[in-house]
């Protein structure tokens, strides 16, 4: 078996044209009429893949089968620990979400393995690390938790956030309490859950920032991050078709309002440009809005470096692209700017 970072792309180009063959072969077999009604539709991602239908037999009987002799074909074959057939209503794992139908409502939740494993993950860097000072712990747990809640916040994963840092208050608590044996539950609490604020029960430390100024440094909370659903696209968008890439600009956009990282990009980009679109040469404001355009596009190539990124009003974009009118950096300098 193949691993690592190549082992991906090759089930991809193994997997592609499964649907496609699936269709093709299922309208020949059972007509296209009947072949639409059974709803056959394939939703894959490296060699993970799902494959929905109207009934439980018409997989077994039609479906199975042909992915069973796509696969053959290429020197593969399903595998029996992970293949399973089974009702929306029951559910199903795929990806780290479950994925189930409750009363009729499809809900998508952060999978019970998925979970299990990363509160394992938790217990077990507070335990390697007993000794060390609380504000090294937090450091070690806040990424694990950001990126965590990162890949959840798109579904129905308020409770489990919840839950999750109730399970890692105990785990704290009991961390926090097996180093001072002799100290009673109050002299902990104030040490390590104080409450400088209305606040209660925060894990928490006194630290020193890159600045050299004291601040609180504290653990983040799961609950504290809110559910934002992923914006869908069109079916047919293409990544690669210079026509899709005006799109795609604006879904990451869209995608990145919430990141640090890309307000900082943002502003630096606005400072460059002294506040001008970059092909009106008018001043964007909140009410006009803006659009954050490649110059050399990226399916041509183009990187995300701010060097090939400029600001446009959203009827300028839609100009730039429509009539392939060309833009270029204004004559402040990005490093000025930041």
């Amino acid at each position: 078996m193949v691993r690592g970072v190549i082992s991906p792309t090759l089930a991809n180009v193994a997997l592609n044209g499964l649907e496609r063959q699936l269709t093709s072969q299922l309208a020949s077999e059972l007509g296209i009429g009947k072949a639409k009604k059974l709803k056959v539709n394939v939703v894959r991602y490296a060699d993970d893949f799902i494959i929905t239908c109207v009934s439980d037999v018409a997989l077994e009987t039609h479906v199975k089968p042909k992915v069973v002799t796509f696969l053959a074909q290429r020197g593969l074959e399903l595998s029996a620990e992970k293949t399973r057939i089974t009702h929306i209503a029951n559910g199903f794992d795929f990806l780290g979400w479950n994925f189930r139908k409750y009363s009729g409502k499809m809900l998508i939740k952060p999978g019970r393995k998925n979970v299990q494993a990363f509160y394992r993950k938790l217990k077990e860097t507070i335990s390697k690390h007993k000794t060390v000072p609380q504000e090294e712990l937090i450091r070690l747990l806040n990424p694990m938790l950001r990126g965590w809640a990162e890949y959840h916040r798109p579904v129905v994963a308020k409770q489990a956030f919840s839950r999750m840092d109730y399970l890692l208050f105990k785990a704290l608590w009991r961390w926090s309490v097996r180093r001072h044996p002799a100290k009673s539950a109050e002299w902990v609490r104030k040490k390590y859950f104080p409450s400088p604020d209305n606040r209660n029960w925060v894990f928490r430390t006194m630290a020193v920032n890159s600045e050299g100024v004291r601040e609180w440094k504290e653990l983040h909370t799961l609950a504290s991050n809110p559910i934002k659903r992923h914006v869908k696209i069109a079916g047919e968008f293409n990544p690669f078709d210079p026509q899709w890439e005006k799109r795609g600009e604006e879904v990451r956009q869209e995608r990145m309002l919430a990141s640090m990282r890309h307000r900082t990009s943002w502003s630096a980009l606005y400072k460059s440009q002294r506040g001008l679109c970059g092909l009106c040469q008018c001043k964007i404001t909140k009410e006009t809005g803006w659009h954050d355009h490649h110059i050399q596009y990226r399916v041509h190539g183009g990187s995300d470096a701010l060097s090939n990124r400029i600001l446009l009003h959203p009827d300028c974009h839609t100009q730039v692209h429509n009539l392939g009118l060309a833009v270029v950096k204004p004559t402040l300098s990005l490093e000025r700017a930041l």
